[in-house]
């Protein structure tokens, strides 16, 4: 119970209770500073957590379904389901534009803009050859193989653990995944050319993006490599 005593006008305060007051007035202010921070932590590690566990979905999917069915077939049964985890990579761009990641918002949107180019004004409007050569295949198993090795160990990063051998695979895997990834792209938009339902003006896009793919890639694979290098992978 509380004495009558301390809500008295006339009691004076002593200093015990005077540094609980203050402690106690104080406490809120630092809980309510941190608390964005944590929050912002939170919701990265769930976003890079569910976003292994959907390349990982990916990458099983497509490993079962060549044997099972021939890479002839591998669209039809994840081309959709693909195309919709690829596309919830535009959260990344928002996630840079917030300050959320380090990342530069540029090259974010570029990396992004790219893959999401691929999927949607290429591999699902004009399937006729690309869908079923095994460059479909191979870029699907080049990007899902990356991002669960590169979500996974922004989880352990996020989680203050060791990434321990996800730091030597994100950094080596790299030389034989991205040219695997950007030879298959490059030969996915050459073969979408070959439909006979793309017109004129696309096909000349087509070979715009070709031609940007080639000194664009190739420079961003110079300064990966240097900056891999640099950490020690």
């Amino acid at each position: 119970m509380i004495s009558s005593t301390s809500t008295s006008p006339t009691s004076k305060p002593t200093l015990s209770s005077a540094t609980s007051t203050t402690s106690k007035t104080l406490t809120p202010a630092s809980s309510s500073s941190t608390s964005p921070r944590v929050r912002q932590q939170q919701y990265l590690l769930i976003y890079n957590l569910a976003s292994a566990i959907l390349w990982f979905s990916v990458l099983v999917r497509v490993l079962v379904l060549i044997p099972l069915v021939g890479y002839q077939n591998v669209y039809g049964g994840v081309g959709d389901f693909a195309r919709w985890v690829q596309t919830g990579a535009l959260l990344e761009i928002v996630h840079a534009a917030l300050g959320l990641v380090r990342s530069p918002i540029s090259t974010t949107a570029i990396q992004v803009s790219s893959r999401l180019i691929l999927v949607h004004a290429i591999v699902h409007p004009f399937p006729a050859h690309n869908t079923t050569s095994p460059f479909y295949a191979s870029m699907l198993l080049a990007w899902s193989a990356t991002e669960v090795i590169r979500y996974s160990y922004f989880v352990q990063t996020i989680r203050g653990a060791d990434p321990g051998v996800l730091t030597w695979l994100r950094y080596n895997t790299f030389y034989v995944l991205y040219p695997v990834g950007i030879a298959s792209e490059m030969a996915n938009i050459w073969l979408a050319t070959r439909d006979s339902g793309m017109g004129e003006w696309e096909v000349v896009g087509c070979w715009g993006l070709l031609g940007f793919y080639v000194p664009g890639r190739f420079g961003f694979c110079l300064r990966y490599s240097f900056r891999g290098h640099g950490r020690g992978g």
